[in-house]
């Protein structure tokens, strides 16, 4: 078996908002093997400024697996405990090699366009009148769940927003979920759950940020909206840390996001601990190609969780790689009359 990878920039169609600024591009990599006529890939969708492998050696890394391919999936995997994007990688291309079809990583209902996964519409960060315009965006476009990115303007402005959102729409109409992205200061950070829970919320996304496990947990036991931690989980490496980290916050819920917490088995250490403990879920992407959602996507069909999950970013870029993947009245479905085109990865 050969592998070699190969970096990819993704380009935004329009410039995106988060509470780490303004994103343009994002870079990628893919990771390729071939055996015989046999091809698969993978995506490892490192994620600048938030990824625990976003380090200087990350390709230095991705050189090594490929110089010792034939150590195989799970020595490589562990091997690269320090790398979970990679690890991800490595799941993905394996399992893309062994399947009798490169693309269908877990074969099933969605991969047969009989069933489709609902998902959030994703609403980024702007002033008031760009953020009402991509809800109501979103409404028209079938959602019945929306996530908006909050704590990158003012407070009351996006109270104002939210207010104004739930004059139109109902929560019986519209699931909404907030994500602050850690933009909270734990001393103002209770008042602030206090003032968002008038608006019927699901949820909100780690309020402060991470690291502060005895401060999370308090808002956790006293906030009367549902805490869910998403970026608390980056870095959590071995799973006897994991419990640890359940254990102390009990949030509840987690969100999973592979390609930052080492994959598919990153993934189920997470699930099967957090259900011990009746901690709900849901899995998100990560800005990566269609080739990472599609694997993230069909893996979390399998799960059988019936919440709204946090997929469909790939129309966000200009040069993603045409896949079978669309979102469709507010659910991911794979369009099996569509096919795979890796043209762009031989420009």
């Amino acid at each position: 078996m050969k592998a070699s990878f190969q970096k990819y920039t993704l380009d935004f169609k329009k410039p995106s908002g988060t509470s780490r600024g303004i994103l343009q591009q994002k870079e990628t990599w893919f990771l390729i093997l071939k055996n015989n006529n046999k091809f698969g890939i993978g995506e490892c969708g490192m994620f600048r400024g938030l990824s625990v492998d976003d380090r200087p050696d990350f390709e230095e890394k991705l050189k090594w697996v490929c110089s010792n391919i034939h150590l195989g999936k799970e020595k490589l995997y562990n091997e690269l405990i320090e790398f979970p994007a990679i690890q991800f990688g490595v799941e993905m291309a394996f399992k893309s090699i062994e399947s009798h079809d490169s693309f269908e990583l877990f074969p099933s209902e969605f991969t047969q366009n009989e069933k489709a996964i609902p998902i959030n519409g994703l609403i980024w960060m702007g002033d008031k009148r760009f953020m009402k315009e991509q809800i109501l965006d979103k409404i028209k476009q079938g959602f019945h769940c929306i996530k908006m990115k909050i704590g990158a303007i003012d407070f009351s402005t996006e109270l104002e927003l939210l207010k104004s959102i739930r004059k139109e729409f109902s929560a019986s109409d519209i699931e909404l979920r907030v994500d602050a992205n850690g933009a909270f200061n734990p001393s103002e950070a209770l008042e602030k759950l206090k003032r968002l829970s008038d608006f019927q919320l699901h949820s909100i996304e780690q309020p402060i940020k991470q690291g502060q496990w005895n401060k999370m947990a308090q808002l956790c036991e006293h906030s009367p909206l549902d805490i869910a931690l998403d970026e608390e989980l980056i870095g959590v490496l071995f799973e006897e840390k994991k419990i640890d980290l359940l254990d102390c916050i009990n949030p509840q819920y987690i969100i999973l996001k592979p390609t930052l917490i080492g994959g598919f088995l990153g993934s189920d250490q997470w699930i099967k601990h957090a259900e011990n403990k009746n901690i709900g879920w849901w899995i998100t992407s990560a800005l990566e190609s269609n080739v990472g959602l599609n694997a993230i996507s069909q893996y979390t069909f399998t799960k059988n969780s019936t919440l709204p999950q946090g997929l469909g970013t790939g129309g966000l870029f200009t040069n993603n790689l045409p896949s079978p993947l669309e979102v469709c009245n507010g659910a991911l479905s794979y369009d099996t009359n569509k096919k795979w085109n890796l043209e762009n990865l031989n420009n």
